[in-house]
């Protein structure tokens, strides 16, 4: 029997979040959210996952309650994963992946790393290589290793927790994490290097049924016991699923959040520049993915200094024609500038102008379509996430790319696709389209798109 109602356990760099899914049209019956908060004490900062298992099992608990649950499905960002000890227990905590502590020993870890070549996983700061996590938090503490039972990533760390089975998830460990070898689709040499590859747990596909819910959960939350819970998958990847399973190709899809991830499939052959942030994602079919990334939603953050302000189409046209323009980069850590200080051309708008929001939504469709550039980009532009809503974005993505720009209605762009995961391909439900992007395709636009690129050439 088909399941229903899906719950999609959604857990984002910024926000938890719990959604009900409807497999007749994929639509989010309900979403509840919370921050996800970071600990900043000892051993070093760490997830909340007690607050966060908290929230997920009383809206489970709701959600059965009021609509019925059918199964869960899980998906989250990527660059974390869960070291077990033997009791079924964290062995340690789940560090936060900005966390400075790795780079303390980057040198140690660049000697053991594979070439990009192998794993198509560049060599990140901080935290966002899961392997460069393993190393400091195995050096800086020796008695580590030999507590950790099982290496598992972030999806299925919820998943153990439902069900106490152990797995990782290939578009997880493909996910920049230095572990995996999307060619071979097998782990890399970096598991021997780091003598990992026997506690890391088994690499399973995203669709597959993990287990049923442990006991003390059913009766926690009210669900079935032999509810079945997915393997899980990441939260781009899971973004790009929907496309994948629906759409010919070429194609790509731009994945909004803390993170703005692009990737492009069956466009033109490429070579990824490792060094502005490209890279190979891993879709939840296992196939190689050209991808390119920025922390957009953390500098549109930044810039916003948590104010708004209404933008119209003639603040925007406003803007496009006088300027200003902010340059990259504002979280200078990662993506395709990295290592450079955002400035501003022109006179910097005040906080809470029109024209603040106008030249940042602007800066961060720029941002986008170098990152789209990066992976070889043909064809349309599928928008999931927050920014689908914004018209500025939009409207510069279309000018900047010259290509048709399609928005997405998701509340939660991922969670659709994480649903997915319960269906088989023929079971496909005749889920609403994402909209055609209504665009003039302005030529102040796409001159004031010219100016932006002659100022950032490298």
């Amino acid at each position: 029997m088909k399941a229903r109602h899906i719950a999609v356990i959604d857990i984002g760099k910024t926000n938890a979040k719990l959604a009900l899914v409807d497999t007749f049209d994929l639509s989010e019956i309900a979403v509840v959210t919370l921050p996800n908060t970071v600990l900043n004490r000892p051993p070093y900062p760490h997830f909340d996952v007690e607050r966060i298992w908290a929230f997920l099992l009383d809206s489970l608990a709701e959600f059965h309650k009021e609509q019925g649950v059918d199964a869960i499905s899980i998906t989250t960002h990527g660059a974390s994963g869960a070291l077990i000890a033997a009791d079924g227990s964290l062995a340690a905590p789940i560090l936060d992946y900005e966390h400075t502590g790795p780079d303390s020993v980057a040198a140690d870890y660049n000697a053991l790393r594979p070439a990009f070549e192998e794993t198509g996983s560049p060599r990140l700061p901080v935290g966002l290589n899961l392997g460069a996590q393993i190393h400091w938090q195995f050096t800086r503490d020796t008695s580590l290793r030999d507590r950790t039972k099982a290496i598992i990533t972030y999806p299925q760390y919820w998943g153990h927790r439902l069900t106490g089975v152990l797995a990782s998830d290939v578009s997880s460990l493909g996910c920049h994490t230095d572990l995996w070898n999307p060619y071979k689709a097998e782990f890399s040499s970096l598991t021997d290097h780091l003598e990992i590859r026997v506690k890391l747990a088994p690499a399973r596909k995203s669709t597959d049924v993990l287990g049923s819910l442990l006991p003390d959960i059913a009766s926690r939350t009210g669900l079935r016991p032999d509810t079945p819970v997915l393997c899980g998958i990441h939260d781009s990847n899971a973004s790009l699923l929907t496309h994948v399973m629906r759409r010919n190709p070429p194609f790509s899809v731009v994945s909004t959040g803390t993170w703005v991830i692009v990737m492009s499939v069956g466009g033109p052959k490429v070579v990824l520049d490792a060094t502005r942030d490209a890279l190979v994602n891993v879709s939840g079919l296992g196939e190689p993915i050209p991808s390119a990334r920025f922390m957009g939603g953390r500098e549109y953050e930044i810039i916003r200094a948590g104010q708004s302000a209404i933008c119209d189409a003639a603040v925007l046209s406003a803007v496009a024609e006088n300027g200003p323009l902010l340059m990259p980069a504002v979280v200078p850590e990662s993506g395709p500038f990295q290592g450079r200080v955002h400035h501003w051309i022109g006179s910097e708008p005040k906080q809470g102008t029109p024209e603040r929001i106008a030249a940042l939504s602007f800066y961060l469709a720029l941002m986008t379509a170098e990152c789209l550039s990066l992976t070889g980009h043909r064809g349309p532009i599928v928008v999931e996430g927050p920014f689908a809503t914004n018209n500025g974005y939009c409207e510069m993505l279309r000018a900047a790319t010259n290509w048709p720009i399609f928005v997405s209605e998701s509340a939660t762009g991922t969670s659709q696709g994480a649903a997915l995961l319960s269906l088989k391909s023929d079971a496909l439900p005749e889920s609403v389209e994402p909209s055609p992007f209504r665009s003039a395709n302005d030529p102040t636009h796409r001159a004031y798109a010219e100016r932006w690129r002659r100022a950032a050439v490298i």
